[in-house]
């Protein structure tokens, strides 16, 4: 078998996304319901940041429209082994320095695993991909405006969608 480093890529869709990008993550306990169908009881699990849903919404309208872009070409969901370039462009925080560049490295700039998850269900949700498993190789960028060459000049993200496949 060919290692994922050896596989060919070929470019397949580009999303930009804008609007401020949140991280998925922890969940918080509400309690217990009983499911009607199976008639059993389970905790109910709920996200904690109210930012999550907005953000899904924004990647999954945005991808839909890239799609949607690309309508002449019969756009069918990705599979097979895919590859994700994203970059996040982020808050600069006011304190920041303004001349000089700096990293996205504070709290609330994000867990940048935590933002790719929560892109990869928007994506997904957008039926650009069977199943966000599909991915096996990413690369993700956080940045400041400006301060990275596929940084937007607002916050969002350009995700870029690849698939992999034998060089031959």
């Amino acid at each position: 078998m060919t290692p994922a480093a050896d596989l060919a890529r070929q470019h397949r869709l580009t999303v930009v996304v804008h609007g401020r990008p949140a991280p998925q993550g922890s969940k918080r306990y509400a309690g217990h319901r009983l499911n009607a169908a199976s008639g059993r009881v389970s905790a109910v699990l709920v996200e904690q940041s109210k930012r999550v849903k907005p953000w899904r919404a924004l990647v999954t309208n945005a991808t839909r429209t890239a799609i949607g872009d690309m309508a002449a070409l019969a756009f069918p969901p990705l599979d097979g082994p895919l590859e994700a370039e994203i970059v996040f462009t982020v808050l600069k925080p006011t304190s920041a320095p303004k001349r000089k560049r700096t990293w996205p490295i504070t709290r609330h700039s994000g867990d940048v695993d935590k933002l790719i998850r929560s892109t990869f269900d928007g994506v997904a949700d957008a039926q650009a991909v069977v199943d966000d498993s599909r991915i096996i190789r990413v690369t993700a960028t956080k940045a400041y405006p400006g301060e990275h060459p596929d940084a937007l000049d607002q916050p969002g993200a350009i995700i870029r969608l690849y698939t992999l496949g034998d060089p031959s």
